[in-house]
């Protein structure tokens, strides 16, 4: 008998890596932002997607506070249209980063989720900074 991992057949080589290519377009995770942040040119915005008080309380280094429901075009026009945004938000119990990744998306923007938000951040033992930067 099969386990339970196995009852439900694995998907086809070709049709893993064309779905993990696809998930790779749309996330990125701490450790690569992190990197990105404080070893590499920073070639993507990162949004703060979560309430102006949370951001105070803490956010990654580098991020700018935009609450999801303030993503709009007037906001986002002095960006240029090629502009890469990683959004975050609480973490895999909230859907804000998904909110306003739909929002970007929709304006033209490019966007990835930075899987795992400030709680995955935080999990990896990075720092936070409090404040409004």
């Amino acid at each position: 008998m099969a386990s339970n991992v196995a009852l439900v057949p694995a998907a086809a080589p070709d049709e893993a890596l064309a779905h993990f290519e696809r998930r790779l377009r749309v996330e990125t995770d701490c450790w690569d932002t992190h990197y990105a942040l404080t070893a590499q040119e920073q070639d993507f915005v990162l949004l703060d997607v979560r309430s102006p008080d949370l951001y105070e309380e803490g956010h990654i280094p580098k991020a700018i506070n935009l609450p999801h429901g303030k993503i709009i075009a007037r906001k986002m026009r002095d960006y240029p249209d090629d502009t890469l945004f990683v959004v975050y938000c609480a973490g895999p119990h909230c859907n804000g980063a998904n909110k306003a990744a739909v929002r970007l998306a929709k304006l033209g923007y490019k966007v990835k989720e930075l899987i795992g938000g400030i709680e995955g951040w935080k999990d990896e033992g990075f720092d936070l900074i409090t404040g409004i930067t």
